[in-house]
């Protein structure tokens, strides 16, 4: 046997030794792994034949019953486990927040992000980015007067746009106006009018984003990756992406080309400034580019728009349905800051039932039933051995409306957070901006942004069903994309005298 030969037998040999030792420690390293019970899982599928496609949430629930509230799921191939209740998730979200800390993989979310940004990316990038958004928005006076005297100025604009209507049915979307351009603001230092065709565009491709990405086959498609070829849905996502990212790449520009001094006064400036004007590491250098740039763009978007606007979107469909709530939110108004000042974010401790009411608008519309969360490393919990890498399912629909926690929840009930001396009352189960290490980046905001708009709407209106409308026909059921949002209504704004 020459030397040649017995160089590639050698290697051989070591190939095949080193793939057993693999295969015999991933079945060793498998049996350590010790998951909570769960339904049975067909081949492929997994569980997916049990599982309600509109409303998972509620499918998870029934299972606790039967499992617990601490149980496993196969999405498919992917094996995840579920967290239901407050204190199922109280244990997991803030007490072991760093082991269930990590963002899940969402197929299509991948598919544009490619792991930037600030609500669907992972590892140090995440970090990174997170602690500078935090910081800039900060800055920026996040949840402070600055930002209030911009959402007490689009109060103004958004009142105006519902009194043009001179009291006839208008559609749920006009209440979408309002909260944009506070987003807006912040990233680009503008507003725009409402019939601005950039702003118009921009609205209505996060709108069709919010379907799509909520739609069946992007849920089939976030289980099952080969469906890529041969849907639709997912080619759609990106395009619409693509389009966004032009107009954003336009407003960049201009911003860019304005900025005639070492400050910032917007959010796109200061990550124009840290990516081109500080001395950057290797690794900084692949935070601060324009994709992830893009990607915390549409982020912030997301968020600060879709979220509030459909939150008081529910706020106004309840009121509606329940004017005896509505006049109690107006008497309170009329009665502490009467009718001429628009609210401040001050007024909430003087006001505390308008507060309760926009908690409990949160609480029962439960915009996000879920966002996947993953382990970072291997985590014993519950006296389990989940591995590293588990997909996890932090069910906030469980929270908002766990029965051991709140007096009625599935009602629409202010007084969930009312003392018994109609003080506001904070409830430590008020999960609608989920807890721990994945906390929404833009709370403070988003709770400013709420208060003075929905409280500003009802200082000046009456809000009724169109003429025809019995109210006791209005429909509290959600329609299920990424998002809960109301079905679609009209609306009919009388001016308060």
């Amino acid at each position: 046997m020459t030397v040649y030969s017995e160089s590639v037998t050698l290697f051989l040999l070591c190939t095949v030794i080193m793939m057993c030792a693999k295969i015999i420690m991933s079945f060793s390293k498998r049996n350590i792994y010790k998951f909570p019970p769960g339904p049975t899982p067909l081949p492929i599928i997994g569980n997916l034949h049990i599982m309600d496609l509109y409303r998972p949430d509620y499918t998870f629930m029934e299972l606790a019953k039967k499992y617990g509230t601490f149980f496993t799921f196969h999405f498919g191939p992917v094996k995840a486990v579920v967290l239901v209740g407050y204190e199922a998730n109280k244990e997991a979200l803030v007490k072991s927040n760093y082991d269930f800390g990590e963002r899940g993989v969402i197929r299509i979310t991948e598919d544009f992000q490619h792991n930037h940004g600030v609500f669907f990316s992972t590892g140090e990038g995440w970090k990174m980015t997170r602690r500078f958004t935090l910081s800039i928005l900060r800055d920026l006076g996040m949840g402070k007067s600055p930002i209030e005297g911009r959402i007490i100025e689009e109060l103004q604009y958004l009142n105006e746009f519902i009194k043009s209507h001179n009291g006839q049915p208008f559609e749920k979307k006009v209440l979408y106006s309002g909260p944009p351009n506070i987003t807006f603001w912040i990233l680009f230092g503008r507003r725009f009018d409402y019939d601005n065709p950039t702003f118009q565009k921009m609205v209505t491709i996060i709108d069709d984003l919010v379907v799509l990405t909520g739609s069946p086959p992007i849920k089939f498609y976030n289980v099952f990756g080969i469906l890529k070829y041969f849907l639709k849905a997912p080619h759609t996502v990106v395009k619409k992406i693509e389009q966004l990212n032009e107009i954003l790449r336009v407003l960049y520009k201009e911003a860019r080309e304005a900025k005639c001094d070492e400050s910032f006064r917007t959010y796109g400036e200061a990550f124009i400034h840290k990516a081109e004007r500080e001395k950057i590491t290797d690794e900084k250098e692949k935070i601060f580019t324009e994709e992830n740039l893009l990607a915390c763009t549409f982020d912030l978007m997301l968020g600060g728009t879709e979220t509030t606007a459909t939150t008081l979107q529910w706020g106004i469909l309840l009121m509606m349905k329940y004017p005896n709530i509505q006049k109690r939110v107006q008497d309170e108004i009329k009665n502490v800051i009467g009718l001429d000042r628009p609210p401040r974010w001050e007024d909430q401790k003087i006001l505390p039932y308008c507060l309760a009411v926009a908690h409990e608008i949160q609480r029962f519309g439960n915009i996000i039933p879920f966002l996947p969360h993953a382990t970072p490393t291997d985590v014993y919990f519950r006296g389990y051995f989940i591995p590293k890498g588990t997909m996890v399912v932090p069910l906030i629909t469980s929270i908002l409306y766990d029965e051991k926690e709140w007096e009625t929840p599935w009602e629409f009930n202010p007084n969930h957070f009312l003392d018994a001396d109609g003080n506001f009352l904070k409830r430590d189960s008020f999960y609608a901006f989920s807890r721990g290490r994945r906390v929404c980046a833009g709370e403070s905001l988003a709770r400013m942004e709420l208060f003075i708009f929905f409280t500003g709407m009802l200082q000046k209106f009456t809000f009724t069903p169109p003429p025809g409308v019995d109210r006791d026909d209005l429909n509290l059921t959600a329609d299920s994309f990424f998002t809960l949002r109301p079905k679609s209504y009209k609306v009919c704004a009388t001016p308060l005298q």
